[in-house]
């Protein structure tokens, strides 16, 4: 106990500072450091330590689990740039335009091959049931990934079928961080559960900011170029939203630009973009991500544990809160 956010991310940053990421060929090895060093909040592995030490556990023994999470995470984030055709990540090139497609993948592999090395680290006691939960993980971040691709091939697409896939692809991953974590600690079962959902809807909130920086935020902080969403025909909450409030030229505009007849990204970006701000979705959008916060924050209210103990997380969501990138 008696960690501060900032001893926790030194210990992260230590471990993958000192991960030994060699081996030939060297082509396949460079992009798995290059992924891992590149920056990162590093939110999946502070949640798994910071939920071990909620309960009054050695962070030590979260740390293998905690670091394979954000292996794994950055596995899911290079295969999505692929996918998404996305060229930068973190403000420099993403792993398949500073290599190429198929060196992504492959590497990629590697990462996810090397996220199991660290979970099998996790001691005997534990391991069972936290493989159990990290499997279960990744089938459901996958699951999420294929309704995001289904999703550009459809037209209508309700409110409740994309909170559910932004729920599978985003949040089941921070949840389930918290929830290794306290595992790790042997917490009580009740309020393992407790973590788990809160860390779900604060994954909501967090999937639902993410939707508005990716239209509304700063380039030169958000690390990427605003718009990529709407190039590529995403339906993200912005864009339900926009369909259920719009009227009838403003719904003509955006079938128009989401059916890619308005062939220059930047007047595309532009005329979603305006509609947005006309339906005052920039607003809206973040007084949803805070009911989501708050709804949160109700089920951590539930841990009976000192308010103390609980002052990390806290402090993580309201930084989350506010970020800018």
């Amino acid at each position: 106990m008696g960690y501060t956010i900032e001893d926790l991310l030194k210990k992260i940053n230590d471990e993958i500072d000192n991960l030994d990421i060699t081996g030939e060929p060297g082509e396949l090895y460079s992009p798995v450091k290059y992924s891992l060093k590149n920056g990162g909040k590093r939110v999946r592995p502070l949640m798994a330590l910071i939920a071990c030490d909620m309960f009054g556990e050695n962070i030590d023994k979260a740390i293998p689990a905690a670091i394979g999470l954000e292996v794994f995470h950055n596995f899911t984030l290079l295969h999505d740039d692929i996918m998404d055709q996305s060229p930068m990540r973190r403000g420099k090139p993403s792993v398949y335009k500073k290599w190429n497609t198929n060196t992504a993948i492959l590497s990629g592999d590697v990462m996810f091959a090397l996220a199991y090395q660290y979970m099998l680290k996790t001691p005997d006691k534990n391991l069972k049931r936290i493989l159990e939960v990290f499997n279960e993980t990744v089938i459901q971040v996958c699951e999420g990934q294929q309704y995001d691709m289904n999703f550009e091939a459809i037209s209508n697409v309700s409110e409740a079928e994309y909170l559910n896939m932004i729920r599978l692809k985003t949040a089941v991953l921070p949840a389930n961080s918290l929830k290794i974590g306290a595992i790790v600690a042997a917490a009580p079962e009740n309020e393992i559960q407790n973590l788990y959902l809160f860390g779900e809807l604060f994954g909501l909130a967090f999937q639902l900011k993410d939707d508005w920086l990716d239209v509304f935020g700063d380039e030169n902080v958000f690390g990427k170029k605003t718009g990529g969403d709407i190039i590529a025909n995403k339906k993200t909450w912005l864009y339900i939203k926009a369909f259920e409030m719009a009227n009838k030229d403003q719904i003509k505009k955006l079938k128009e630009a989401y059916s890619n007849r308005i062939q220059h990204p930047e007047e595309k970006i532009n005329i979603v973009k305006n509609i947005y701000i006309q339906l005052e979705l920039n607003k809206l959008a973040i007084s949803h991500m805070e009911k989501y916060y708050q709804r949160a924050f109700d089920y951590l209210e539930k841990i009976k544990i000192p308010e103390e103990s609980k002052s990390n997380i806290t402090r993580l969501i309201n930084l989350l809160i506010e970020r800018k990138s």
